[in-house]
């Protein structure tokens, strides 16, 4: 049997059960751990599997993301040593941007009391809390409002961004593998493609809850990050591949 023909009965299997052990695979395939190692391996790196402890489990795909109200109830603590890990790496006198999310919103709270940084979000969380607790400049974008996630989306959002130059962007996602970052919600991905056009560098904010999975929609490949910064429960074999392509990688404890 081909690569090619492994590969298919993997992917059918696990769409059938959703797991899979290794022990399993080599002997309904009849080839060797080895073979069906690097099998996972390349499956893995396309985005198609998830390794796990002594085998493989379907990717998670998205088809809507969890409101504000619920997003802010989880990895709290995670987000928190996120957004204290990001703060502590912005400069003197930036102009930065702030995605919208539960996490940028972490980042937030830990630049208040700064009054040197020009900030721009499209996130009315961040601006409610920057207008009553900060002396920091502050931009918003305007664009179509997104009750659930209590965000400005869409192309008069992305015009605004494209009328601007930024040093560092902060970008959200609700899901990202080893090929980008995804989203459910098509009106989302100009708003965070424009900041990534205007921006000097790009940062992903991600808890690592929502590695290995996906979406409908690309937002952004993940080779256009400079730094990623996540928790300390992001796979190893993850941080080797974002290192070995150029991203620098920072988990907060």
């Amino acid at each position: 049997m081909i690569p090619i023909e492994r590969h298919q009965h993997i992917l059918a299997l696990l769409e059938q059960r959703g797991t899979a052990s290794i022990t399993e695979l080599t002997d309904i395939l009849g080839v060797s751990h080895m073979t069906i190692r690097r099998d996972v391996g390349k499956l893995e790196q396309e985005g198609l599997l998830v390794s796990v402890s002594g085998g493989v489990r379907s990717i998670n795909r998205l088809s809507s993301e969890p409101s504000h109200l619920v997003k802010s109830t989880l990895y709290s603590d995670e987000k928190s040593a996120i957004g204290r890990l990001a703060a502590e790496n912005i400069p003197q006198q930036c102009c930065i941007y702030l995605d919208a999310g539960t996490t940028t919103l972490a980042l937030a709270k830990e630049i208040l009391h700064r009054d040197d940084l020009q900030i721009v979000t499209n996130d009315f969380e961040i601006t409610r809390l920057l207008i009553n607790s900060s002396q920091c400049g502050v931009i918003h974008t305007g664009g179509t409002l997104c009750r659930e996630n209590r965000s400005a989306t869409g192309e008069s959002a992305a015009r605004t961004l494209l009328n601007l130059a930024i040093d560092m962007a902060f970008i959200s996602t609700s899901s990202w593998d080893l090929r980008g970052i995804f989203t459910p919600d098509e009106r989302k991905i100009s708003v965070k493609r424009a900041a990534s056009q205007v921006s000097a560098k790009k940062i992903l904010l991600s808890d690592s809850s929502k590695f290995n999975q996906a979406a409908t929609y690309m937002a952004l490949p993940l080779s256009v990050f400079d730094t990623v910064i996540s928790d300390n429960h992001l796979p190893e074999s993850a941080c080797a591949y974002l290192t070995q392509h150029g991203a620098k990688v920072l988990r907060g404890q």
